[in-house]
């Protein structure tokens, strides 16, 4: 599967199907059933979730910042029908990551170096990465 198609079109595989790596708050707002996922419904193609999304939910669920609903787990959140966890190679995950020296939040970073290492865009409401990676790379939530 060859996802290198030029600059701008990465995401949209060989039989024109589009790929999307979905960012912490889409995943969130899509269990919460907030108003921004809304776009999610209507998101056409494969959808994945990163493992740094795993990680992050946990911290968030840990730390009180987010509440799942009753008797749901992060793993409910993560393997969901919607989309698949994918699994980068981690070495070359890492060393995008070095590259994505913009910001000092670790998870953006690592979502962001996981998007950019498959060539897939990145569905989010955060308006900072929409800004730097720009609308061709970003599904806006």
């Amino acid at each position: 599967m060859d996802l290198g198609l030029g600059p701008g079109r990465a995401h949209v595989l060989e039989d024109g199907e589009i790929v999307t790596l979905l960012d912490t708050n889409a995943v969130i707002w899509a269990h919460t059933r907030h108003a921004r996922s809304r776009r999610l419904v209507r998101l056409h193609g494969r959808r994945y979730v990163s493992p740094a999304t795993v990680l992050e939910l946990q911290m968030l669920v840990e730390a009180g910042r987010i509440t799942l609903a009753p008797k749901a787990t992060v793993d409910d959140l993560v393997y969901n029908q919607d989309w698949l966890l994918d699994d980068p190679p981690a070495v070359a995950w890492f060393e995008q990551a070095t590259t994505v020296g913009w910001t000092r939040d670790p998870f953006d970073r690592l979502i962001v170096a996981h998007a950019q290492l498959r060539g897939w865009r990145l569905a989010t409401g955060d308006g900072h990465l929409i800004e730097r990676l720009g609308a061709g790379k970003t599904f806006e939530l």
